[in-house]
């Protein structure tokens, strides 16, 4: 069954005004090490990187029904890649309790991301299922 779903759309030009005014300090408060890691691997298309993720935060913090509020905070919530390639969230902290909360007993979160981009923007969809135990 799902149970939460939650969509953005951000403006890569707006991701990369604010890395022009804030830099490191913007990378560091909003994204996880291996969000870092992956745009510095990427300088022609890394504000579009960002935008994406951005996305994908904003979009699960909708899914779980509460923003940024309650405890669930931006670096909690991390854009990586399943085995296939496809991406998914890791989750710490307050997004990740926020996710056990509404998740039924006997049953699994299972969280399904997609990213997209053309520019000037970027697009992000969380659909979160309960799986049976």
């Amino acid at each position: 069954m799902i149970i939460g779903l939650g969509s953005d759309l951000c403006n890569i030009e707006r991701i990369q005004n604010s890395l022009d005014r804030f830099g490191e300090r913007f990378e560091m408060r909003v994204f996880t090490e291996i969000e870092r890691t992956k745009a510095a691997r990427r300088p022609f298309t890394r504000a579009g990187t960002y935008a994406k993720r951005f996305a994908a935060k904003e979009a699960f913090s909708k899914a779980v029904g509460t923003g940024f509020k309650r405890g669930v905070f931006m670096r909690d919530i991390g854009v990586v890649n399943a085995a296939s390639g496809a991406p998914t969230l890791a989750l710490t902290g307050g997004a990740a309790t926020r996710l056990t909360e509404i998740t039924p007993d006997g049953y699994r979160a299972v969280i399904h991301l997609t990213l997209t981009d053309d520019h000037p923007w970027a697009q992000a969809f969380v659909v979160i299922e309960a799986h049976p135990l």
